[in-house]
């Protein structure tokens, strides 16, 4: 008796399909982004600056056990750095930004080759401009916390011999919040105390972020190479301040894919 209890303890996780304990593939991707900046904010100047932009990008990507066909889950990091300069040449900004984010999505396959994924994401962002010319206000925060759109789709296919994934990813902020002091408040003023309407309700229409990303990753055997193109397009609006930014980057990286063994 007690040898048919310990044999039906043993196969339940396969009655019900658990698969909690099986090693799941797990790909993580690490590139280097470099291209141009362009950049206006009203709060530190009514200029457009232009220049270059550099980041490291980390990304993420592993099935979600409860179904690993179905659902994904992806991490995203961003630390980036751009210094821009006015028309005339005179004055130069630099900004830094650190944008940490989390995805779940749905996988479909439609076809051979073909794969599809869409679903929500969380994003934080935290980053600053520089001004060092404003003698009272040289600097701006950025900091935000949104829940958004991501979706991708890839294909797989040969050039020759050799194996390579094209891929497009896009991403969208749709509800959140944002910092954002007034026009002309100083941020003297913040730190004496003045801390009403800070805070704004993010949306498409007071807070747009357009984040577009093409990839191709050429598989050399067990190393492969990404190659990509990445544009952002970010527009904000508050309390009568202006902040809107435009990044084209080359995409260059190395993507590992190994497998995640269960802790027993």
């Amino acid at each position: 008796m007690f040898h048919r209890l310990q044999a039906i303890i043993l196969a339940l996780p396969a009655v019900l399909g658990l698969t909690a304990a099986e090693p799941l593939p797990v790909t993580s991707a690490y590139s280097l982004e470099f291209g141009t900046a362009h950049r206006t904010d009203t709060y530190l100047s009514p200029l457009h600056y232009d220049g270059t932009a550099i980041a490291l990008d980390y990304e993420r990507i592993q099935p979600m056990r409860f179904s690993p066909e179905r659902w994904e889950m992806m991490l995203h990091g961003t630390f980036g750095y751009s210094r821009m300069l006015n028309p005339a040449g005179t004055a130069r900004m630099q900004q830094l930004e650190l944008r940490p984010s989390w995805s779940m999505m749905r996988v479909f396959r439609p076809a051979e080759g073909l794969r599809v994924a869409i679903g929500g994401n969380a994003t934080v962002n935290a980053g600053v401009l520089y001004l060092p010319r404003n003698g009272n206000n040289p600097a701006q925060a950025q900091v935000s916390a949104t829940l958004g759109l991501t979706a991708a789709a890839s294909y797989d296919f040969s050039i020759g011999r050799l194996p390579v994934t094209v891929r497009y990813m896009p991403r969208m902020p749709l509800i959140g919040a944002f910092f954002g002091p007034d026009y002309d408040e100083l941020y003297y003023e913040i730190w004496l105390g003045n801390h009403s309407g800070l805070c704004h309700f993010a949306w498409p229409g007071s807070y747009f972020r357009l984040d577009n990303l093409l990839t191709a990753d050429l598989h050399f055997g067990r190393t492969t190479l990404r190659l990509g193109y990445r544009m952002e397009y970010f527009d904000s609006y508050a309390s009568g301040n202006t902040s809107r930014s435009i990044t084209h980057s080359f995409v260059v990286g190395v993507v590992i894919k190994r497998i995640s063994l269960p802790i027993r």
